[in-house]
């Protein structure tokens, strides 16, 4: 699968996820579903800083609503059964470089703004020399 599907399938998953509970919180929103449908020990080892337990397709199947499995498998142009098997592989690194230091981040935007943030930092520590604070 290229790496555009995939995104398109962690975007979907993202962007499309609902559960109740969460509020505005997409990211936790996901997580809390996977742990109602019974991976809340695969998905603290994804949050947590050990080793990330593996997930089957067919466990996300259970997991995810059929409409959000659906709408997900149609923008990455891909059948429902794969793009649960494409996510069992790729959301156990994708929550866990998501989820740095073991926390969950309030939104999407903080997501964002972390992200941008250690960027800029791996940046700054390269970059010496070129006027930009160093990160220590």
């Amino acid at each position: 699968m290229a790496g555009n599907d995939l995104g398109s399938l962690l975007g979907g998953v993202l962007g499309g996820s609902q559960a109740g509970g969460s509020g505005g919180n997409i990211p936790g929103a996901l997580l809390d579903m996977l742990a109602e449908s019974g991976l809340a020990e695969q998905k603290d080892s994804w949050v947590g800083t050990g080793a990330n337990q593996s997930v089957t397709g067919a466990q996300i199947q259970q997991a995810l609503p059929d409409e959000t499995l659906q709408q997900v498998a149609e923008q990455a142009g891909v059948t429902p059964d794969q793009a649960a098997d494409e996510l069992a592989q790729v959301l156990p690194r994708a929550v866990d470089k998501l989820t740095p230091g073991g926390q969950v981040p309030a939104s999407l935007d903080e997501l964002v703004k972390q992200q941008s943030l250690q960027a800029d930092r791996r940046l700054s520590v390269r970059a010496p020399g070129t006027g930009a604070a160093r990160a220590d």
